[in-house]
């Protein structure tokens, strides 16, 4: 997914610095892909991978239950879309009353999305029908009619939108500004073991993003790595689609970690059932990597 594309530049980056220096990879990132959020989750639950993007939410419940992982970066912002068939009727947000609406998962928080939007319009989960659904699976489905829309991250948006037979009702770009999803989470033995490589990995992670915004020169640069068999194995012209179609709808150059909108997510993923309860804020979080961070100038 696009919201994770900090990462492939940030392996690349590594890995030329490493050539560059003609040293080995003793600080070397390694990208590993995986086909959905449970199989990511239970990885890092027993500690088959030490860091992983992550859904925020799912962090936050993982820490309540005491399993030892933290947040330590946030990888972008915003690139969440609702998406309806090009020749529906429907225009507005409220005209999905009564109609299947795809989500990728309850902890997702492109579901809060959804919530946040159903709020905002006087309607509650109970007006649509919320369908669970693999992202891949979502723009084929939409084609076939077998839902009337789907909220969802980038690219399966953009998947649709660029075939032609689907067009965006709503994005976070214009409805959520500072919406985050995707956080890097490593855990605490990770933590303790070797603060340099995670702080390493912070770097080129804030050093991606920023270079990322700077131009789209380097936006063009990252599509041709990323859609590679190593990392997304996409389409170059989608991921390129949603780097230019606006050129701001997923972000990654301010990658700070606020409190308080850790806090409203934390609040929407009580009010939506997916964590039970309010967690402590350093109970999933550990700052002193963005705070001490410096980041990596990107020699691609």
């Amino acid at each position: 997914m696009t919201c994770n594309l900090t990462l492939p530049v940030a392996c690349v980056a590594r890995a030329t610095s490493n050539a560059a220096m003609g040293v080995g990879p003793q600080f070397g990132f390694e990208y590993s892909k995986y086909n959905g959020w449970p199989e990511i989750k239970e990885s890092l639950m027993t500690g088959r991978i030490q860091a992983a993007y992550m859904l925020a939410p799912l962090v936050m419940d993982l820490a309540d239950k005491k399993i030892p992982v933290k947040i330590v970066s946030l990888g972008h912002r915003s690139g969440a879309v609702i998406m309806v068939r090009t020749d529906s009727p429907h225009q507005r947000f409220k005209d999905l009353a009564g109609k299947r609406i795809a989500i990728p998962s309850r902890f997702a928080v492109d579901f809060l999305f959804l919530r946040k939007m159903l709020a905002r319009e006087g309607m509650t989960p109970k007006d649509i029908q919320i369908v669970e659904m693999a992202p891949p699976d979502m723009p084929a489905a939409l084609y076939a009619k077998a839902v009337d829309a789907y909220c969802t991250g980038e690219p399966f948006g953009a998947a649709a939108q660029r075939a032609g037979y689907a067009r965006v009702l709503r994005m976070t770009r214009d409805e959520w500004r500072n919406y985050i999803c995707c956080v890097l989470t490593v855990r605490e033995e990770l933590i303790a073991e070797n603060r340099p490589m995670v702080q390493d990995l912070v770097n080129y992670v804030l050093g991606a993003g920023q270079w990322l915004d700077q131009k789209q020169d380097n936006r063009n640069k990252a599509v041709t790595i990323a859609a590679g068999r190593k990392f997304f194995n996409q389409d170059p012209n989608i991921i390129r689609f949603v780097m230019e179609n606006p050129v701001d709808r997923v972000t990654y150059g301010d990658l700070r970690m606020i409190r308080s909108e850790f806090e409203e997510l934390m609040q929407l993923s009580i009010e939506a059932g997916t964590i039970k309860g309010p967690v402590a804020y350093e109970k999933y979080m550990d700052e002193s990597f963005t705070k001490a961070a410096r980041a990596t100038v990107i020699p691609l």
